[in-house]
């Protein structure tokens, strides 16, 4: 069972999270263990299967980036889980000058703080840019199934987890705003 006939959902990558989380909440009530406390154990068990779906399922498609991995997924995609090493090459300059701050910092120069500051404001920028872009993308693959915008929205997802990881380079630096 997907995660979408688990909610009884078409396959879609923009979804009413308001619907999403009362399927969720009417399900759960459904599959709660507790109204299985006087059933078999195989129903029992059934119930803690179901329950533990609902939650993964609920979780995945309530994120708009989870959402559309799994979708990938659905649809044939290998799907790594671990990071990209591959840097976009519009993205070659920003590293590199993220690289020098970070070593400057380390070095004791306390200046580099306003610099990777700056640039964790671009990266986010940037990842926030491609969240509207992907929203976009979604409602047009939901339109016509093509699956060119799934090849699409998994390289821009891609360069989204490489911005993210970008982000979360500067924030272990301990830069805030």
């Amino acid at each position: 069972m997907t995660y979408y006939e688990a909610f009884e959902l078409p396959l879609t990558l923009s979804i009413d999270l308001k619907d999403l989380e009362k399927r969720f909440y009417a399900s759960s009530r459904k599959w709660h263990p507790d109204m299985f406390a006087r059933k078999s154990a195989e129903e029992k068990q059934q119930s803690l299967d179901m329950t533990a779906l609902l939650n993964d399922a609920y979780r995945t498609l309530k994120d708009p980036i989870a959402r559309a991995l799994y979708v990938l997924k659905l649809e044939g995609y290998v799907i790594a889980e671990h990071g990209t090493k591959d840097v976009p090459p519009e993205l070659l300059e920003e590293v590199f000058e993220l690289n020098m701050a970070l070593e400057e910092l380390r070095g004791g120069d306390e200046d580099a703080k306003a610099q990777l500051v700056a640039s964790k404001h671009r990266f986010e920028t940037m990842r926030d840019e491609l969240d509207r872009t992907m929203q976009q993308q979604f409602v047009a693959w939901d339109l016509n199934r093509d699956r060119a915008k799934l090849d699409q929205i998994r390289g821009q997802l891609n360069r989204r987890k490489y911005i993210t990881n970008l982000i979360a380079r500067t924030e272990e630096a301990h830069v805030s705003d």
